[in-house]
């Protein structure tokens, strides 16, 4: 039976099923997509069709995507855990530059605090780790960040299994976010850490960046035509069915993409389609 919800850090029930708002920013997530009434509208859609896991970053614009949430939903619904991220600092559609050091860390999480207009963020997730600084001050900070009562969870982005069972040694992990779709397994030995764990993982890119719409295969055609069914709809869908611990929130600013993008949890695959979307099936 596949599981519609998941306890985030073992007491913060979310729908698996999320919504992620990098693609409310412009290309290179950088600046706005479109107009800000689109962007609301989606975000108060998202929340309307009972999604209560919305993925940002400071970064995504940077700092609008955090600002068009607090605008589309502040005050926030009881059940909605916004989960954001710090620890990348940009300067260009293509400049990305890794910052840990505690003081920086720090100010980021508080800047997203008033972004957002809340004292808590439900989970704060290391975008990326800082080679230049050890690990134990990275998720220290954090640590104290969360028993100020400024963060409720930790979670990390973009990890190998050996960082994050380090990780685990270090502070209370409620999540991991790395790359997983149907067409990209790398991150299983991470996964399977997850599992033995508990954490939530949040893949990103679930759609492959849109490279499931053109190249997935033959059996991806197959299981989309049997469920009546979009190659979107069925990929999301297979995460749902591959691992209760993986919370996918895939990144819209379309109405109607949001729409058919939920409505993929609906999607029950039989195991002639989950065999037919194994690994050998797709090359």
């Amino acid at each position: 039976m596949i599981l519609e919800t998941f306890r985030l850090g073992g007491e913060l029930t979310v729908r698996r099923l999320g919504y992620g708002t990098a693609q409310l920013a412009g290309r290179g997530y950088w600046g706005p997509r479109g107009d800000r009434a689109d962007a609301l509208a989606v975000l108060r859609r998202a929340v309307e069709r009972g999604v209560t896991l919305i993925d940002t970053a400071d970064n995504y614009g940077p700092h609008l995507a955090e600002e068009l949430i607090a605008g589309a939903l502040y005050p926030y619904p009881a059940d909605l855990v916004v989960a954001t991220k710090g620890g990348v600092v940009r300067t260009s559609d293509s400049a990305w530059h890794i910052t840990g050091r505690p003081e920086q860390l720090r100010a980021m999480c508080e800047a997203s605090l008033r972004r957002l207009r809340t004292e808590t963020i439900g989970l704060y997730q290391l975008h990326r780790l800082d080679p230049e600084v050890p690990l134990a001050e990275q998720l220290g900070t954090l640590g104290e960040l969360r028993c100020e009562g400024k963060i409720r969870h930790i979670g990390l982005d973009t990890v190998t299994a050996g960082q994050l069972t380090k990780a685990l040694d270090i502070a209370p992990i409620a999540s991991v976010q790395n790359r997983f779709n149907l067409i990209d397994r790398e991150s299983e030995a991470v996964l399977e850490v997850c599992e033995a764990n508990g954490l939530a993982f949040l893949p990103w890119f679930p759609l492959a960046d849109g490279a499931l719409t053109g190249e997935a295969a033959a059996a991806l055609d197959t299981v989309a035509a049997r469920h009546g069914a979009s190659k979107g709809q069925i990929a999301l869908a297979w995460l749902l069915h591959r691992s209760p611990v993986l919370c996918p929130t895939p990144g819209t600013g379309s109405l109607a993409h949001l729409e058919e993008n939920l409505d993929a949890a609906a999607i029950r695959l039989t195991e002639a389609d989950l065999t037919a979307l194994r690994r050998p099936a797709l090359h």
